[in-house]
């Protein structure tokens, strides 16, 4: 009960920051739907972060005004167990492409960070553009 209350959308005024909205789900096993990883996904207002690994543990953070471009992606296993995989496409250096996979409320979270990113490029003022590699115009 704890748990499932967890995994689901939590209400968080109380951490300081401005904090509202935010989602903590856990990797899955594509089998049934079990979250039985030490994958432990968290998206809020600011910032995804992911946090992976039992005994060597890496957590990899990415601002949400970086994330260009989200996209949705479900197997027919997936949609069998009611789960799905977050692609978020980014500006960030060490990590471009961020996977929340086999996670519970997919669709609800890929919306989330959508308008959550807009909102985060629009606080910042920042412009999200396209690099357009020119090293390939050759210059007469």
């Amino acid at each position: 009960m704890e748990e499932n209350r967890e995994e689901m959308m939590q209400k968080d005024d109380s951490a300081g920051e401005g904090r509202g909205e935010q989602y903590v789900e856990r990797k899955r096993w594509l089998f049934f739907g079990l979250p039985f990883s030490f994958t432990k996904y968290t998206v809020n207002d600011q910032v995804i972060t992911i946090n992976a690994g039992l005994f060597n543990t890496t957590e990899n953070d990415c601002y949400l005004y970086k994330v260009q471009d989200v996209e949705l992606k479900t197997s027919l296993a997936e949609r069998i167990f009611g789960l799905g995989t977050v692609a978020c496409y980014t500006g960030d250096n060490t990590h471009p492409q961020l996977y929340l996979e086999h996670i519970k409320n997919a669709k609800e979270i890929k919306n989330y960070i959508l308008r959550a990113s807009e909102e985060a490029r629009r606080k910042r003022r920042t412009l999200n553009t396209l690099n357009i590699d020119a090293d390939d115009i050759d210059m007469d």
